[in-house]
């Protein structure tokens, strides 16, 4: 009976290891001191790296620092973490990552603005046009450089919401705006950015 149970067990195991997704209703994925960032994300490691469970991008205004992950979000999901902007001025979170399409929700401080979007990523490719997109909507939000921010993103029942320190919100509905309804996560930079705290959780 003990062998019984003990074979059920892993083969949870195996099955959430080997799910489709970053994350499972048993599984959150986090950033530890185990994290191999390798193993789990696309990226060039010149232009992103971990330290001390946090993740460094280094961009420019020419070359977009580009990280993304190497599985698929759940279709109801809720990502948390902590940004800090050392130097530039868009730190870009990347959802539904698919082709080259996805949703952008990101953090722009010329505009002093966060903004949600439509994105296009077409890699190794600095060329006007084949990074970013429109806006779809946007709010005014102090968003200082050298200052940790905290982010909540939440997709659920096709409706997102983006929220920043915990006072600043956007909402809109996937199907009302034609936003990407599937895919990965990524994050972009022009400038240097610190990713912490990192956490992505099925609804």
């Amino acid at each position: 009976m003990k062998m019984k149970v003990t074979a059920i067990v892993l083969l949870q195991l195996f099955l959430i290891s080997c799910s489709g997704t970053i994350s499972s209703s048993k599984k959150e994925y986090q950033l530890t001191k185990e994290s191999k960032p390798e193993s789990d994300w696309k990226f060039d490691t010149k232009e992103w790296s971990l330290e001390n469970q946090i993740f460094n991008g280094t961009g420019s205004a020419e070359h977009w620092a580009a990280i993304t992950s190497k599985k698929q979000l759940p279709e109801n999901y809720q990502i948390t973490f902590d940004v800090n902007l050392t130097s530039g001025n868009l730190f870009e979170v990347m959802l539904n990552f698919e082709g080259q399409n996805y949703i952008r929700t990101y953090l722009y401080n010329i505009d002093q603005n966060i903004v949600i979007g439509r994105g296009t990523y077409i890699k190794n490719s600095d060329e006007y046009g084949k990074r970013g997109g429109p806006t779809v909507l946007k709010k005014p939000f102090d968003f200082s450089s050298n200052v940790w921010h905290k982010v909540k993103i939440q997709v659920q029942n096709k409706q997102l919401k983006f929220i920043v320190d915990e006072n600043t919100s956007l909402e809109c509905s996937l199907e009302k705006q034609n936003l990407s309804q599937k895919g990965k996560i990524g994050f972009l930079t022009n400038g240097k950015s610190q990713i912490k705290n990192l956490v992505i959780k099925t609804l």
